[in-house]
């Protein structure tokens, strides 16, 4: 036998690896086969082909390693599914990552990144990363971290990156066998004063004002998410929150399920739901129409009210327990406008919609109150303000829409909120 031939036939088999190995690198002489699966270096996440329920479609996606429950928080291909197991993922000539499908002999998915990367690697973090130079050291070029899924991991993004356009938010499956991207989607509504909102299509479900800060006599074990450090970052650049785990030894995450649930889980064993909302019917936005008020420990009555001094737009409507509609000013209301109008206090509310929503940063509370009572267009303001420090100050000039009492079992994260009323309805509500 001719010996450069020999030589070559003895190399041949090591020039594309298939993976036979726990490895958490891909690189341009490797490619991932159905069946195959990269492992991050200390094991926490894997990375292949699956199916997802009762589903034979295959797709790409990562998912806990170390778990028995196969719990798949990023997909590549969610649309485009392949059937049958012929499938491979690898780094082209470009440098971009691919999943081709061999019976169909197309791409069914790539990165589209224009600088040439080497190789791609799994993190412990849950995040896959196109990296240049031989060993990671030209930068990263592409993560899969700034194309979510449905899942939020610690540390990943939700925001929006103001330079470059690119949104972080969250997509819900179709279905618990099709992981393609469903109905209901979580994002940051970047305005003056930010909201995270989970959205069917356009329309609003549940939201929460996620800037406010926690009353200081909230007891910290029971804070909103306790078991988690929250970080909030707002600047010319960026806008974005995220999360760190204040044990790193727990597993957890936050996940859009297909009903438009957002759901906090951490892993005991089992998967055990520690925080989902909507969580009650006053969660659902607008549950109480523009200028309402939903109280959900109204179990005997209607847990819909008007805010003081508005009444039912429909009277029959509300009778039925239809409160759409929402409310309106009483027919026999007085000007607001220099007419000893002042503000009735509604306490540990739930704020309404900031979305047109003024804020200032640095304000006492009577400050916040002149601020809105000498402009005759402010309906309501609240203060992140106690006692005699200066802090955010928010005031309100159209429909005071998604009011609600905070009553989760997370307290002191609620504000009181300060509505304009008339001086007749001032005079009832203080014996004047």
């Amino acid at each position: 036998m001719n010996p450069e031939k020999w030589v070559f036939n003895l190399l041949l088999p090591f020039l594309f690896i298939r993976f036979s190995t726990s490895i958490d690198t891909l690189t341009p002489t490797q490619f991932i086969k159905d069946g195959d699966v990269l492992v991050s270096s200390g094991e926490t996440f894997a990375l292949g082909f699956f199916s997802p329920g009762n589903s034979s479609s295959r797709y790409v996606g990562i998912w806990y390693n170390k778990i028995s429950e196969q719990t798949v928080v990023w997909v590549a291909n969610r649309d485009r599914p392949i059937n049958g197991t012929s499938g491979v993922l690898s780094l082209n000539r470009d440098g971009n990552l691919v999943i081709y499908d061999n019976t169909r002999n197309s791409t069914v998915w790539h990165t589209n990144v224009s600088a040439v990367s080497h190789s791609a690697r799994l993190l412990d973090s849950g995040n896959l990363v196109l990296c240049q130079g031989d060993s990671g050291t030209g930068g990263v070029v592409w993560q899969s971290f700034d194309h979510p899924t449905n899942t939020l991991l610690p540390n990943m993004k939700i925001g929006l990156d103001r330079r470059t356009g690119l949104e972080w938010f969250l997509t819900s499956w179709k279905s618990r066998d099709d992981p393609g991207t469903g109905e209901y989607s979580y994002r940051v509504e970047p305005n003056e004063f930010p909201q995270l909102i989970v959205f069917k299509g356009s329309t609003r479900v549940w939201r929460i004002s996620f800037w406010l800060k926690p009353h200081r006599n909230a007891e910290a074990d029971n804070r909103p998410f306790s078991i988690f450090n929250g970080t909030y970052v707002n600047n010319c650049d960026q806008i974005y929150a995220f999360y760190t785990p204040i044990n790193s030894s727990i597993l957890s995450t936050f996940f859009v399920d297909e009903l438009g649930s957002l759901k906090c889980l951490t892993w005991v064993g089992k998967w055990v739901e520690f925080y989902s909302v909507p969580g009650d019917q006053c969660a659902t936005y607008g549950r109480c129409g523009a200028y309402g008020y939903c109280d959900s420990n109204n179990r005997q009555d209607f847990e819909c009210t008007c805010l003081p001094g508005y009444e039912p737009r429909s009277a029959e409507e509300w009778y039925l327990r239809d409160a759409s509609g929402g409310c309106i000013k009483g027919s026999k209301a007085l000007s607001m406008c220099g007419n000893g109008e002042g503000f009735v206090k509604v306490v540990n509310a739930y704020i309404p919609d900031t979305s047109k929503a003024r804020l200032l940063k640095s304000l006492s509370v009577h400050e916040c109150k002149d601020e809105c009572l000498r402009n005759c267009s402010c309906l309501a303001y609240a203060s992140e303000a106690e006692g005699g420090e200066r802090a955010k100050c928010i005031t309100w000039y159209e429909n005071l829409m998604d009011v609600r009492k905070f009553v989760t079992r997370f307290p002191g994260w609620g504000l009181d909120l300060y509505v304009r009323v008339d001086a007749v309805e001032l005079g009832m509500y203080f014996g004047a």
